[in-house]
């Protein structure tokens, strides 16, 4: 059986038939010295089993909390920054446009607000004719920084003769810290799958290393002999994309591979998965109702992060089990209830639609319809 913490009552009884047994049955009387420093005796005893209790829980991985679980981290992993443990967060980076009176000149670590995150530009501009774009980073880690593509960004001091507010171009590559849940993941996958040298998971746990990655796949020869093909998704950071990663990231991966995979992989390609989107239509949902079709849609969703892969079929009970699995459906029944067969090894099912159809009444021909 499980180990659990004594209550203070049941270690404070057996403190008290300790002293009594070693004192000959001797009987306490109410308040007595014995009585008080068995009773103290007894509540120190349970502090301590109950910090053995919880530093039991700590030695693990998987049931360590926060502090705990980051030396393990650190122990175990390695990152694509070189780092240890817990994959911190990034600043995003990209460009904006900037104009204004031609030839006027916008030095580098200008600083500009997005509202929320404060960036600065990289290098000193000379306006031209048209916009001109600079690069900008955020000076503030996280995902908040990732802006959306027009997105206005306000200067934090006005320049004479500089159009306020500029305009992001693209703005990408802000993440998180690691979450612990994440971190446990990649520590309990370390321990599970040993390194072999350059096998698919070590091909997996690399990728995973590389700030923003979550999901990673390792797919040997599908090129054909001597080669490796890795595909990976990135779901907080494009979030709004399925978790499809850009060009950019994808060099940001085959530059960190080139420095821990084996020199003896003859060609190693690195690939967004092609999305296959996947549309769902529901009918005869009891009850219909706003919040029950929004868990529906949250947990098909879940479905997809955790069984989509490349190539992965998407069975039609898989959708069913996840509809039936949210709290206040009833019943329903699905139309088109067939299997999401992958169109080839590279495509991965994303959720396109959920199309919820009510049906309307049918009035049998000849019979008399009932008055309200």
């Amino acid at each position: 059986m499980p180990w659990s913490t004594p209550t203070l009552r049941s270690v404070r009884e057996t403190v008290r038939g300790e002293i009594t047994t070693s004192l000959g049955r001797a009987t306490f009387v109410g308040n007595s010295v014995l009585r008080v420093i068995a009773d103290a005796q007894a509540a120190l005893a349970h502090l301590v089993m109950r910090y053995i209790d919880w530093l039991a829980l700590q030695f693990l991985p998987d049931t360590a909390e926060t502090e705990w679980l980051d030396r393990h981290g650190a122990i175990w992993l390695g990152n694509a920054d070189g780092t240890f443990g817990r994959k911190s967060a990034t600043l995003s980076q990209g460009t904006a446009e900037i104009t204004g009176v031609p030839g006027t000149v916008v030095p580098a670590a200008t600083q500009l607000s997005g509202g929320q995150i404060d960036y600065e530009t990289l290098f000193q501009i000379e306006i031209g004719t048209v916009e001109t774009p600079v690069e900008i980073r955020a000076l503030s880690p996280g995902l908040a920084g990732n802006l959306e593509n027009g997105a206005p960004l306000s200067f934090v001091t006005p320049l004479s003769n500089v159009d306020d507010p500029a305009f992001v171009v693209e703005l990408t590559g802000g993440t998180d810290d690691e979450t612990d849940e994440e971190l446990r993941v990649r520590v309990l996958q370390r321990i599970r799958e040993t390194p072999m040298g350059g096998d698919a998971k070590d091909y997996e746990q690399w990728v995973l290393a590389v700030p923003g990655v979550t999901r990673a796949w390792c797919y040997p020869l599908e090129m054909g002999i001597g080669t490796v093909t890795v595909r990976f998704c990135m779901d907080d950071v494009r979030a709004d994309n399925h978790g499809i990663p850009n060009e950019d990231d994808i060099i940001a991966v085959e530059q960190y591979l080139a420095t821990t995979r084996p020199v003896t992989v003859k060609d190693l390609f690195v690939e967004a998965p092609i999305p296959q989107p996947m549309s769902i239509t529901i009918t005869e949902l009891v009850p219909d109702t706003p919040d029950v079709r929004n868990e529906i849609q949250d947990s098909l969703q879940r479905l997809l992060l955790t069984a989509a892969a490349p190539g992965q079929t998407i069975y039609s009970v898989w959708k069913t089990y996840a509809i039936m699995g949210t709290d206040k459906v009833i019943s329903f029944r699905l139309i088109d209830d067939v299997d999401e067969v992958m169109q080839s090894p590279g495509h991965m099912a994303i959720l396109d639609t959920i199309i919820f159809d009510v049906p309307t009444a049918v009035v049998p021909q000849g019979a008399i319809p009932l008055l309200s």
